[in-house]
């Protein structure tokens, strides 16, 4: 496995790319928490790259500050929640599908492309998926996809959507709503975890449930062996 940064456009638009053991395979555009795309994110990159996928995190605050790299301590946590204030979401959602091409043109992707973030990244792979560039969706907790409804009907390719029992951020009227929204939806997946509340995945954060966390990447990497 080897990674580097790559750039994505040439106005400073960059992203960090892993590439599998075999230096091919399908693409996963992994799609950053508020904190940047920091050692946990490119951990995850690494992680997915080990998997068999070429995996490429784009750098979603370039406009704002590029390569935020950031801790899960209190001023990391208090200049992520600035950037996410500031951070255009429309605008960073077409930096996602920009993403998605260059990933899908790289001689090393061999096959499809998923989008798959976490959080504020989740929202973003939703966001992306109804630019339909994509070939399949992977939300972690989405924090504000109830808030962007109104784009679920276009959102037309395979989704998996994990939320968590116990989500302060995400309560269950908002995964309600989420759930019927893509009812009519034959490749829509909703995966909920009792007793664990947002942010399991990370193992950087207070919230993290290693059970959880493991369960769910297993279960991604079924979905997205059936759909890349």
């Amino acid at each position: 496995m080897t990674a580097h940064w790559i750039d994505i456009a040439a106005d400073g638009f960059s992203g960090y790319l892993s590439l599998p053991p075999t230096g091919r395979g399908p693409g996963i555009v992994l799609i950053q928490e508020i904190w940047g795309v920091n050692e946990h994110i490119r951990a995850v990159a690494d992680q997915y790259a080990q998997d068999g996928y070429v995996v490429l995190a784009p750098d979603l605050f370039w406009r704002l500050e590029r390569r935020v790299d950031l801790a899960y301590d209190e001023a990391g946590s208090a200049r992520a929640r600035q950037l996410l204030q500031t951070v255009d979401g429309a605008q960073a959602a077409a930096d996602v599908a920009a993403a998605v091409d260059v990933l899908r043109a790289r001689p090393e992707v061999s096959g499809r492309v998923a989008t798959l973030g976490y959080c504020f990244g989740g929202q973003m792979a939703f966001r992306a998926a109804a630019l339909a560039q994509a070939d399949a969706a992977v939300c972690y907790y989405g924090g504000g996809i109830a808030a962007n409804l109104s784009l679920a009907p276009r959102v037309t390719m395979p989704i998996l959507l994990h939320h968590a029992g116990l989500d302060s951020l995400i309560p269950p009227d908002a995964v309600a709503a989420i759930k019927a929204a893509f009812a009519d939806h034959g490749d829509a997946v909703f995966l909920d975890y009792p007793g664990v509340g947002h942010g399991f995945n990370c193992w950087g954060r207070p919230s993290y449930a290693q059970k959880a966390a493991a369960l769910a990447h297993g279960l991604t990497l079924e979905f997205l062996s059936q759909h890349l």
